[in-house]
C-alpha cells in the first residue's frame, strides 16, 4: 500500500468516524471507487485505534469520571456519578456487540458491503436524522442520561452495523428523538463510541496480531497517528459548530452522496 493511499484511508476514517456521515461506508467505498485493493484488517484496526485515542483525549473529563466509577461498579454499586456513567455506557454497548458478533459469525457483515446498501443507508438515515433534529426537543442534558435512554440509544446504535448508517449519526438521532440538546446528544454518542470501538478492536485484534508483519505494523502505526490527528480536528470542529448550527449540512451531504451511490449502483 502506497503512503498516499494509507494517508487517504487514515484521513477519511479520522474525519468521518465522529461526523454523522458514516466512516465505515466511506472506507468500503474507497477501494470500490478507486480500484485499489481493500486496506485490510490491520489498517482498519489501526485507524480505529487512532480515532479511539482522539475521542478519549477530547472527552477526557467524562472518561476519567467513568473510569473512577469502575471500582464501584465491579462491587455491584452504582452510587456515584462515575459508576452511573460507566454502567450506562456498558448497557448501551451490549446491543451492538451482540448484533456485531452475529453478523461477523454468519458472514452477513460482508454481504452488506455493497454500494447499493451504503447508498440507501446514507439517504434514509440522513433523512431520519434531519427529522429527529428538527422535531426533537431541547430539554435534556447529558447528566440526565437514564437507563431507559441508554437502552434506546444502544438499540439504535446497533443499526449502524449496516454500512452507510453512521454509528455517531444514528446515536445522535436517537438522542435528539429522546429530547437531548444537539451538543448533549452528540456528547453522549461520542462517549458511547469508546466501548464500541474498543469492542470492535478486540474482536478483530486477535486475527490482526496473528497475521501482521513488520511492514503491516509500520503502516498501521502511521495510519493510527494520522487518524488520531484528523479525528481530533473533526471532533473539535463538530462540537464547536453545534453551538450555532444544526445537523442539516451533514444531512445534505448524506442525501447527495446517497443519491450518487444509488445512481452508480443501478446504472
Amino acid at each position: 500500500m502506497s503512503l498516499f493511499y494509507l494517508f487517504l484511508v487514515a484521513l477519511i476514517q479520522g474525519l468521518t468516524e465522529f461526523l454523522p456521515i458514516s466512516s465505515s461506508g466511506h472506507l468500503i467505498l474507497l477501494p470500490n471507487l478507486s480500484g485499489q485493493a481493500d486496506q485490510g484488517q490491520v489498517i482498519d484496526v489501526a485507524v480505529h485505534a487512532g480515532t479511539l485515542g482522539a475521542v478519549i483525549l477530547y472527552f477526557w473529563h467524562d472518561v476519567r469520571l467513568a473510569l473512577s466509577g469502575v471500582p464501584h461498579l465491579l462491587t455491584g454499586r452504582i452510587d456515584t456519578p462515575g459508576s452511573k456513567l460507566a454502567f450506562l455506557l456498558l448497557i448501551s454497548t451490549i446491543p451492538v456487540i451482540l448484533c456485531g458478533l452475529v453478523l461477523h459469525l454468519t458472514g452477513l457483515s460482508d454481504a452488506m458491503r455493497s454500494v447499493a446498501v451504503i447508498g440507501w443507508a446514507m439517504l434514509i438515515f440522513g433523512l431520519v436524522l434531519y427529522w429527529a433534529d428538527q422535531k426533537g426537543a431541547d430539554v435534556k442534558q447529558a447528566e440526565a442520561w437514564t437507563l431507559r435512554d441508554a437502552i434506546v440509544m444502544g438499540l439504535w446504535q446497533a443499526v449502524a452495523l449496516i454500512p452507510g448508517t453512521s454509528r455517531s449519526g444514528i446515536a445522535i438521532t436517537a438522542g435528539r428523538m429522546l429530547g437531548y440538546t444537539r451538543e448533549d446528544a452528540a456528547r453522549i454518542a461520542m462517549l458511547m463510541s469508546i466501548p464500541t470501538i474498543t469492542a470492535s478492536a478486540i474482536l478483530l485484534g486477535g486475527e490482526v496480531i496473528a497475521t501482521a508483519d513488520a511492514q503491516a505494523a509500520r503502516d498501521g502505526a502511521i495510519a493510527a497517528a494520522l487518524a488520531f490527528v484528523s479525528a481530533l480536528a473533526a471532533l473539535a470542529f463538530m462540537m464547536r459548530l453545534l453551538r450555532s448550527v444544526s445537523f442539516t449540512p451533514y444531512v445534505i451531504y448524506r442525501v447527495i452522496l446517497g443519491a450518487i451511490l444509488l445512481w452508480i449502483a443501478y446504472t
